[in-house]
């Protein structure tokens, strides 16, 4: 990851943590990036400016990875993966609560725990379950600040758009595909004891099946 954020750094990508080191107690010190963050993020998607906002920031990230060549001994999230063909590092939990905003100006990316080689609409994927969203209007009214049930096809098209994309062929099946291979990463990583991983395996993953059956049953309203 430290790897990773000096080669943004070095491209002058702004948005990213910069790596300070280690102190005495072998603790990372990366810098600090001013502004509203976690459970504040999902308000600041739900209108048009600030959901094209974070669709470009996803499309300068990749950009600014496009020529990243990862150190021979790079382990990942995922495990020891070499970036393919056209791919790049993509951030791997890029949602609302790990983008920094100011107003409705995104200034910054953190939480790069997940980082790993892959293809673009992996992240784009990952992103737009939780965005266009892939939630039941009653998530969307609850939990996620939409004054009203979202129209879920024509935010997945502005997204889609705003990040550069010429068709949003595949892309619900993509998001539905990224559901289920963060359900199987989430094995990987509680089989080997990580938290909270492993309580949410040993709860039955309730939630994360939940919402790839609703994608599923659902697909409809983003075609």
């Amino acid at each position: 990851m430290h790897a990773l954020l000096r080669h943004l750094e070095s491209v002058g990508f702004p948005y990213a943590l910069r790596p300070l080191g280690f102190d005495e107690q072998g603790r990372e010190v990366l810098t600090f990036i001013d502004g509203e963050s976690g459970g504040k993020g999902w308000a600041k998607v739900v209108d048009d400016q600030g959901l094209s906002a974070f669709a470009r920031l996803l499309r300068d990230y990749h950009d600014a990875t496009a020529d990243f060549s990862p150190p021979d001994d790079a382990a990942w999230a995922g495990g020891t993966v070499a970036p393919g063909e056209g791919q790049v590092v993509c951030h791997g939990d890029f949602g609302p609560w790990n983008v920094v905003w100011q107003g409705r100006r995104p200034v910054g990316i953190i939480d790069w725990d997940f980082a790993r080689p892959a293809p673009r609409l992996n992240d784009v994927a990952y992103a737009l379950q939780y965005v266009a969203p892939f939630r039941s209007d009653a998530d969307c009214l609850r939990w996620l600040h939409f004054p009203k049930p979202p129209d879920r096809r024509r935010r997945l098209e502005q997204f889609c758009t705003a990040y550069g994309l010429t068709t949003t062929v595949g892309v619900v099946d993509a998001v539905i595909d990224r559901q289920w291979e963060n359900i199987e990463l989430v094995r990987q990583l509680a089989s080997q004891g990580h938290e909270p991983q492993a309580t949410w395996v040993r709860e039955g993953l309730r939630e994360a099946r939940g919402r790839l059956s609703w994608s599923r049953s659902n697909r409809h309203l983003f075609e």
